[in-house]
C-alpha cells in the first residue's frame, strides 16, 4: 500500500493536491496526501514538503490548512524535545473519569458494531495506516465511552502504524482524554455516517452530543484486553567500519536517503532493544523501515545499544541528527529540517502557528 523506493516517494510528493485537501481531508476519500509514514521515519521532512509547495507555486494562504497540518507534525516533536519523558504521561492535567487502564477487546478485535469502526480496524492491521478521523474516533470511543486510560490504547495504535510518532501519537490521544486539552473529545455516528459515506443506526453512539459522556459504559465494551505488544527484531550482523571515515548513525526516526549523500562514510541503521522495548512497534513496522534502508546506499544494520556499537568498532566522527530518541548518542548533532525556525515548547498550537505566520509571511513576500 505505501511504497519504499525513494523516488516514487519523491514523484507521490509533487503530486499532492493542497487546494483540494483543506476542503476534503476529513472524508473517507479525500485528497490526504499519505506522506506520514515517510515523514514519520525522516525519509522526507515536513520543510522539504513545503518547499516543494512553494517550489510549484502555491500561494501558502491558499493552502494554509495543509501547511498547518505540516507544522502540526513540528509542534508536537518540539514538545518531546523540550519536555521529554513528561508526555508519556497524562500531560497537562489527570485524565478524568477513567475506569480502566486496558482496551476494550471489541476495539482490538473490530467488533464494536459500528460498521465504520470495524471495517478501519481490520484495515489497519493490513496496511499500518488509519485515516485522521479515524483516528479521533477510536481514541474517543476508547477513552471517553469505556473510559480507558489513554496510554495502553496509545501504545497499541503506535504498534500498529505504518506512520508511528510517538510525540504526534500519545499528545493527540491526550488532546481526545482531555489531559492535554480543556475539553473530552467526541464524536457521535451521525458525524461518522457524514464523514464515512455511511447511514448506520441504533449504535451505542447513536445518541445527540448532548448526550455525552454517556451515563454508563456500553455492554459490548465491557470485556478488557491487554495485548501483547512485542518487537521481533533482525538477528545482530557483523559490520564493515572504514576508521578513515565518519560515521552516520540512522535510526527509526531518521531514514533520510539524502542525508550527507555526497560523503563517503560509514552507514549503520542503529536498531536499539531498549529504544523498541519503551516504543514497541510490529513486525510490519520493522519490515517497512528495513524496506525505506534500501534507498541508502552501502547501509549497514546494527541490532544492540550506541554504547556497544561504540564500544565493539570504535568508529571515529559519529554524525546523528536531533531527535528526542538520541539524547543518550555521543558525537556531532545536526539539526533537523524543520519548517520554521519555531523551537521551544509553545502551551498551545495556536500561540506556535502564530509565530510560524509571521515567518511564512514574511517567506513569501520575499519571493
Amino acid at each position: 500500500m505505501f511504497e519504499t523506493d525513494f523516488e516514487k516517494i519523491l514523484h507521490q510528493v509533487e503530486n499532492i493536491q493542497p487546494t483540494a485537501y483543506g476542503s476534503t481531508r476529513n472524508y473517507q476519500d479525500g485528497a490526504v496526501t499519505r506522506l506520514s509514514p515517510y515523514i514519520s521515519r525522516g525519509v522526507i521532512s515536513t520543510k522539504h514538503v513545503f518547499k516543494s509547495l512553494l517550489d510549484r507555486g502555491f500561494n501558502p494562504y491558499e493552502i494554509e490548512r495543509l501547511i498547518q497540518e505540516l507544522a502540526w507534525r513540528d509542534y508536537w516533536q518540539q514538545i518531546w524535545i523540550e519536555k521529554g519523558n513528561l508526555i508519556d504521561e497524562d500531560f497537562k492535567s489527570t485524565q478524568t473519569d477513567v475506569e480502566n487502564h486496558q482496551i476494550p477487546k471489541a476495539i482490538i478485535e473490530g467488533k464494536t458494531g459500528i460498521e465504520v469502526i470495524d471495517k478501519a480496524i481490520s484495515d489497519f492491521y493490513e496496511t499500518g495506516y488509519l485515516h485522521n478521523h479515524l483516528r479521533l474516533y477510536i481514541a474517543s470511543i476508547i477513552c471517553n465511552v469505556a473510559k480507558s486510560h489513554w496510554k495502553l490504547p496509545a501504545k497499541w495504535l503506535y504498534y500498529h502504524l505504518l506512520d508511528a510518532d510517538w510525540a504526534s501519537n500519545a499528545l493527540s490521544w491526550q488532546w481526545v482524554a482531555g489531559s492535554n486539552s480543556n475539553n473530552k473529545y467526541f464524536a457521535n455516528q451521525e458525524n461518522m455516517n457524514k464523514f464515512f459515506y455511511s447511514d448506520q443506526k441504533d449504535t451505542f453512539m447513536d445518541v445527540e452530543y448532548s448526550k455525552f459522556p454517556l451515563p454508563e459504559i456500553p455492554g459490548i465494551l465491557h470485556e478488557l484486553t491487554t495485548p501483547n505488544l512485542l518487537t521481533i527484531l533482525p538477528e545482530k550482523q557483523s559490520l564493515k567500519i572504514d576508521s578513515k571515515q565518519p560515521t552516520l548513525i540512522y535510526n527509526f526516526y531518521n531514514l533520510d536517503p539524502l542525508w550527507k549523500k555526497e560523503v563517503a562514510a560509514n552507514r549503520i541503521l542503529l536498531i536499539e532493544p531498549s529504544h523498541f522495548q519503551k516504543y514497541p512497534v510490529s513486525e510490519k513496522s520493522i519490515d517497512f523501515i528495513l524496506a525505506l534502508g534500501q534507498n541508502i546506499e552501502n547501509l549497514q544494520i546494527y541490532t544492540g545499544a550506541f554504547d556497544d556499537l561504540v564500544k565493539e568498532y570504535q568508529p571515529e566522527n559519529i554524525y546523528f541528527k536531533e531527535h528526542p530518541t538520541t539524547a543518550h548518542y555521543k558525537g556531532t548533532e545536526e539539526s533537523r529540517d524543520w519548517m520554521f525556525s519555531v523551537k521551544g515548547y509553545h502551551s498551545s498550537f495556536f500561540k506556535f502557528w502564530k509565530l510560524c505566520k509571521k515567518e511564512l509571511s514574511t517567506l513569501y513576500n520575499a519571493q
